[in-house]
């Protein structure tokens, strides 16, 4: 059974569109929690842009630590070997499940105790809490749920993503209406109904692909339904192959965590909510980065699979300059135009205050995205190769500096947040560097890895 892919760009483009939009409904999730949170009140919308972090950190985890199982399954589709696919699935799929239950635990029992220490405001505490109560319970469909995402884009099929993606994105703006206002007579939660109707939104999401799997013919050649126990020797590989894509969103989000914490420690409330705004359009507009991201991690490992290196760097470099030409086209009218594109969804009442006070910030992030846009796809490509724990070194080495630059700025220098912002450009700056320059050598070829073990 051939496998091989002819990397050009438009078979990079039809495995990255579904990923694009199965990453819009994602996003969607995170975004309609801030906007209906937006129209419910200043501290409610600050504290969303604060804990809503936290808990992609917390998603962040188990995505990380799926692209293992997403490489290792692309390497075997690549190998020619998909009746090896199960086996893989399984194994990560078990993980999985078992980090959903440490995660779970340590956000009942150890946030309230870790967010004394980095939350100044007492009503941004409770209210993060309160998210949090609801939103814990999603971990056990979000990580499962990115174990069946992972299987499908490691075959390289990946339109029910986008599909069931989209669905859940829907019945998130739906629920948040419901809960956080207290709509069709349901209760008003507030804050706390944003949780809700994020986690009821994954759950039901979840149910639906399980549904779909069922009825799917073709992953009968992965033996995806026959009975097998665990193997820790793959889930023990899987985990080394993770870690590079561990740290990316981890550390990186939870830079964002901490520069939040310093915002709203040194700044205050206001300025807290100004930079969830922004973040919350930066979210927006990084979802082809992310789409085609994870679409480099099943092109790279296929040709890893294929053993044939020398189209490796060939298409990285496609998939970066699609990434960065599909980012400019919706990127560059929202944010030289900010007023006309985004003014009408941020009008509860009067004007759009924290907009505009937020229109210099968002001029800059033309040039964080496209940074972003090329470093995202290095850094994802270095990830599914056999080099991949580089990529935690540079991750750790560019977080460390930007945790220090920000906190520099506004402690000592006593800047705004415009300048908090520009941490984002040091960082991808330095990491495209170093990325960039090690993939270029021949250092992560897998048979030079081996002999340097």
């Amino acid at each position: 059974m051939s496998t091989k892919l002819n990397i050009t760009y438009r078979k990079i483009w039809q495995i990255a569109f579904p990923l694009i939009l199965g990453s819009a409904g994602q996003n969607i999730v995170a975004l309609s929690d801030s906007i209906f949170l937006y129209y419910k009140s200043e501290e409610d919308f600050a504290a969303i842009g604060f804990v809503g972090v936290f808990y992609l950190v917390m998603s962040a985890i188990g995505y990380g630590f799926s692209k293992g199982g997403q490489v290792m399954i692309a390497r075997r589709m690549g190998e020619g070997k998909p009746e090896e696919v199960g086996r893989n699935f399984f194994d990560m799929l078990y993980f999985q499940l078992a980090l959903a239950v440490l995660v779970f635990l340590f956000i009942q029992l150890g946030c309230p105790i870790v967010f004394k220490y980095f939350v100044k405001s007492p009503e941004i505490y409770e209210k993060s809490l309160a998210f949090l109560k609801y939103r814990s319970y999603g971990v056990f469909f979000t990580y499962t749920g990115l174990a069946i995402i992972s299987l499908y884009t490691g075959v390289a099929r990946t339109k029910f993503i986008m599909i069931d993606t989209g669905l859940m994105g829907l019945l998130n703006i739906f629920f948040c209406y419901c809960f956080v206002f207290g709509k069709f007579g349901f209760p008003d939660l507030g804050i706390a109904g944003a949780g809700l109707a994020s986690t009821l939104a994954e759950m039901i999401a979840f149910f639906v692909f399980i549904i779909y799997m069922f009825f799917d013919k073709k992953i009968e050649a992965y033996h995806l339904f026959k009975p097998r126990k665990v193997d820790t020797s793959i889930i023990r590989e899987q985990m080394k192959i993770s870690l590079p894509s561990v740290a990316q969103p981890v550390v990186g989000i939870g830079s964002w965590f901490l520069m939040l914490s310093f915002v709203e420690t040194y700044l205050g409330v206001h300025d807290l909510a100004i930079t969830n705004l922004v973040r919350m359009v930066y979210l927006f507009l990084s979802i082809p980065s992310w789409g085609f991201a994870s679409s480099v991690n099943t092109l790279v490992s296929n040709v890893i699979g294929q053993r044939q290196y020398e189209k490796v760097f060939p298409t990285i470099r496609k998939t970066a300059i699609l990434c960065i030409g599909f980012t400019a086209l919706i990127a560059i009218p929202i944010l030289c135009f900010p007023n006309f594109f985004l003014e009408p969804f941020l009008r509860p009442t009067g004007e759009a205050v924290l907009l505009h006070e937020a229109i210099p910030i968002l001029r800059l992030l033309l040039v964080i995205l496209a940074l972003f846009s090329i470093c995202g796809i290095y850094f994802n490509a270095l990830a599914s190769t056999s080099a991949a724990s580089v990529g935690l070194l540079y991750q750790f080495i560019c977080v460390v500096i930007y945790v220090v630059y920000v906190y520099v700025i506004l402690r000592f220098l006593h800047l705004g947040l415009f300048w908090v912002w520009t941490a984002e450009i040091l960082y991808w700056v330095l990491m495209l560097i170093l990325v960039r320059n090690f993939l270029r050598s021949d250092k992560w070829h897998p048979e030079k890895v081996k002999s340097e073990k």
